[in-house]
């Protein structure tokens, strides 16, 4: 049961957590940012908080969490609320909440309280504490009075949930000394957080937390993964794409995971999940051994998050590279000279004594072009007392940028430093460079070209994206990677002349390198993502809105012309699929798994506009196949595929501009170009509906494709309000029929269904800036239907989740509501029916 629907007596609450979110909404407008960010808090959105909830496995009996930085208590009311949701329920639950921050003190109180007040008709005991006390200070006072004359016991919790603070702490700082005195070593609030809490969970107990990835690669942390690993069992990782989505409202850029780990359990298998925002709509997921995330031969433990068959393609392949710097003989440094505290010897142009000074601007075509004419930056360093121990002796060096735009098509952008295109017997590398050298001297010249190659290919970027989650590029980053020994470097320089190979080039240099080297050959995950590239950009060069240029409609896309990634574009066909065997095909031809609550998602967000963009058309071998139908199937369009034969050919832009000029561009059509034809909603065979164009009218023709097929199936349409025109569309007959009167200036909702099998008739609002069927709309309603024949069945549509989020407390009990974007679940708001009719006449 959802406690959202428990009694009618809290027909206006809001159940905790959703509460709770406003309490954070609330709170960050109020708490000062610098202090916000002083105390690394980032505030959990509801999504986020009920997706991590739901991964806990056990329900014992009595409850025991743990909630390190609670804020408003969204983390803890969402723990409550899947608890009591699921079939086993606990006895009891007794939270303890830690929260330094005042502002959230009353905020936490209160949330406490709603959990305490749902608890009360659940049958189940519920206490909480609020303890406004610093965690890592209380934590280790606990843990380190173990074994003293007075001894206490640990605290043990059967349940942890946190979002720790992300906060860098300082080698001298109380935290540190803390810390020290239990045996832990780490960098940053976070990892003490989690440390601490992992040494008070009890046997058997479970710990999810949302963190920043960091922790999994690096010397820094490897203190904290032997902890991790040795105490706990890693169940479950999640991962967000898209770095700034998780903490969107707070506009915060760090990467984030999200962990579900069990102490003392035997580690078995690792189930990874991704999703590119934080409504989990469109997530995949794989399922790995556990020596695919921690290799067992690491003594790093550095942890692996492949977050489909196509990153741990990415992985094996490269992994044929295993020698690290040290072992071939060479450094990696930042570069040495920072330019404001030599201000006195840096010079704009070359003067006599003056040595070259490079910068990132100094990169062109992957090597260092010197003196730079036109950029804003110094070209010289005058060699003084102070800045000679900051230069380097010229000769060949690979330098690499340390920060890039998220949007550069490579993550490590590396240069090569020639000595006879840069003179002199000095140089100075800028200190938003990485300096790679032996010993502070230059590189042998095809060692450097080699490394310089292997630097700057497709497949280390892709590997280094998935345990860098940030755009800088540091030199510890470059230190954790592994590199080909100098033999094969060598044999990658002599690739590389005067001009640096492209990178289609390159990366087919490394390619024969590593077909040499891996036995057996591994699976080429650069044929996978250049294949995807290429199907974007016939995405673009279609017109499809931003909101289509992706990934997943570059993938549905090529699923339904049945090319794998090695298939010449001429051999593409059209098969009939659904969205099941298309996510299948995705699977298993380009090694990304969708979970199955993204097949709406690939169906509303894909393939409606691949139909609208007449790329794609619905059942041509029965166009009148019922909507629920588990046959629904898609298929290429004739003219589409036509065009699609000749991509990468002499006739594709002509084809292309013929295609284009039958079929305008679907961006064009949205914008301005078309009205939006709704599914003809033909009533009686008496007339044809077009809808005016906008988000209502377009959630309308959803309720009648889709809502209506699936809940009242044979049902008329007999009534919809806004066509374009002020009279809409009714059905005078069946009006007549009812007993109702049509009035033009009645207060009407928005689609009227007559259900004659079973005489019902279905009042739907349509919201999307308007509100739902609240009470007072239901009294209008039950007042403006009450000389109707008919029972009676209110129901408020919303487009989406985050707009009936904004409603919850208006809508009214004995109602239904439908969300478009999950068609295929109904929310029944109390009530001893479901999807039917009450006694209206008890409401006038």
């Amino acid at each position: 049961m959802n406690p959202l629907f428990l009694t009618e007596e809290r027909h206006n609450r809001l159940t905790p957590a959703e509460q709770s979110d406003i309490y954070r909404l609330e709170i960050s407008q109020k708490l000062d940012p610098k202090t916000r960010g002083e105390l690394g808090q980032y505030l959990t959105p509801l999504s986020v908080a009920t997706f991590m909830a739901s991964l806990f496995n056990s329900t014992s009996d009595d409850i025991v969490l743990l909630d390190p930085g609670a804020g408003t208590g969204t983390l803890t009311a969402c723990f409550f609320q899947e608890m009591i949701g699921r079939i086993v329920k606990p006895h009891s639950i007794h939270t303890e909440c830690y929260e330094l921050e005042p502002l959230m003190e009353n905020y936490l109180k209160t949330t406490l309280d709603d959990c305490l007040y749902t608890s009360e008709s659940m049958g189940i005991s519920f206490s909480g504490t609020v303890k406004q006390i610093d965690f890592i200070e209380w934590g280790v006072e606990k843990i380190s009075t173990k074994g003293g004359l007075f001894e206490e016991s640990i605290p043990q919790f059967t349940h942890c949930i946190m979002n720790p603070p992300y906060k860098k702490i300082k080698s001298d700082s109380d935290y540190r000394t803390w810390l020290r005195q239990i045996g832990i070593e780490t960098s940053n609030l976070y990892s003490g957080f989690l440390a601490i809490a992992i040494k008070m969970l009890s046997p058997s107990g479970e710990l999810v937390a949302i963190v920043p990835r960091s922790f999994c690669n690096g010397p820094y942390f490897r203190p904290f993964r032997e902890l991790l690993l040795k105490n706990m069992a890693i169940n479950h990782i999640h991962v967000f794409d898209d770095r700034d989505k998780a903490f969107k409202d707070d506009d915060i850029l760090q990467e984030n995971i999200i962990l579900h780990a069990i102490k003392g359990a035997e580690q078995g298998s690792v189930v990874i999940t991704s999703s590119s925002g934080f409504e989990f709509d469109e997530m995949t997921q794989r399922e790995v051994p556990f020596s695919k995330v921690v290799k067992p031969d690491d003594p790093d433990l550095f942890i692996h998050i492949a977050t489909c068959d196509l990153d741990q393609m990415v992985i094996d392949r490269i992994s044929v590279f295993s020698n690290s710097l040290k072992e071939i003989d060479i450094e990696v440094c930042t570069g040495p000279v920072v330019d404001f505290r030599l201000r006195d010897d840096i010079r704009q142009v070359a003067e006599e004594g003056a040595c070259p000074l490079v910068y990132p601007g100094h990169f062109s075509n992957n090597y260092v072009e010197w003196p730079n004419q036109e950029g804003k930056k110094p070209n010289s360093i005058n060699e003084s007392k102070q800045s000679s121990r900051w230069l380097m002796e010229n000769g060949w060096y690979v330098i690499t940028r340390r920060f890039s735009s998220k949007e550069e098509n490579r993550r490590i952008v590396a240069a090569l430093h020639n000595p006879d295109k840069v003179p002199g017997q000095k140089i100075g590398f800028e200190n938003h460079l990485n300096v790679f050298h032996q010993r502070k001297q230059g590189l042998e010249p095809e060692i450097a070209k080699g490394l310089a190659l292997f630097l700057n290919s497709t497949l280390l970027d892709l590997y280094f994206r998935q345990f860098s989650g940030h755009t800088q590029v540091n030199a510890t980053d470059l230190r954790m990677l592994h590199y080909p020994d100098l033999r094969t470097l060598r044999r990658l320089g002599a690739y590389v002349s005067c001009i640096f190979p492209g990178q289609d080039e390159i990366d087919l240099i490394l390619d024969k390198e590593i077909d040499n080297m891996a036995k057996p050959k591994n699976q080429n995950p650069l044929s996978i993502q250049k294949r995807i590239k290429k199907t974007l950009s016939i995405l673009k060069a279609l017109g499809l809105p931003k909101g289509q240029i992706n990934e997943r409609s570059a993938l549905t896309l090529l699923a339904m012309v049945d090319l794998k990634p090695d298939t010449s574009w001429k051999k593409a066909s059209q098969p009939l699929m659904g969205i099941t065997p298309i996510m299948d095909y995705i699977r298993d031809h380009y090694g990304k798994e969708y979970a199955p609550n993204t097949r709406e998602t690939i169906r509303r967000q894909t393939m409606h506009q691949f139909i609208d963009a007449g790329i794609a058309c619905s059942n041509p071998d029965q166009p009148n196949r019922p909507i629920n139908s588990p046959k629904w199937c898609y298929q290429i369009t004739p003219d589409m595929l036509e065009l699609i034969r000749t991509f990468g050919s002499k006739l594709w832009d002509a084809k292309l501009a013929d295609y284009l000029i039958q079929r305008p561009a679907l961006a064009a059509q949205y914008a301005n170009e078309r009205d939006i034809q709704m599914i003809p909603l033909i009533i009686n065979g008496e007339k044809e509906l077009v809808l005016s164009p906008g988000k209502h009218s377009q959630l309308i023709k959803e309720i009648i494709t889709e809502f209506g097929p699936r809940y009242a199936p044979g049902a008329k349409v007999i009534y919809v309000g806004d066509t374009g025109s002020k009279m809409g569309y009714f059905n005078k007959r069946t009006f007549k029929n009812l007993g109702l009167c049509f009035d033009s200036h009645g207060k009407f909702p928005d689609v009227i269904l007559y259900l004659q099998s079973k005489n019902w008739l279905l009042l739907i609002e349509s919201v999307t800036s308007h509100g739902p069927v609240d009470a007072k709309r239901h009294a209008e309603l039950a007042l403006l239907f009450k000389d109707n024949t008919a029972g009676i069945v209110y129901v408020t549509a919303f487009p989406d989740r985050p707009t009936m989020a904004k409603y919850l407390s208006e809508i009214s009990w004995e109602t239904e509501v439908w969300v478009a974007d999950s068609p295929s679940h109904l929310i029944h708001f109390n009530g001893e029916r479901f999807l039917g009719p009450y006694n209206d006449k008890n409401h006038l």
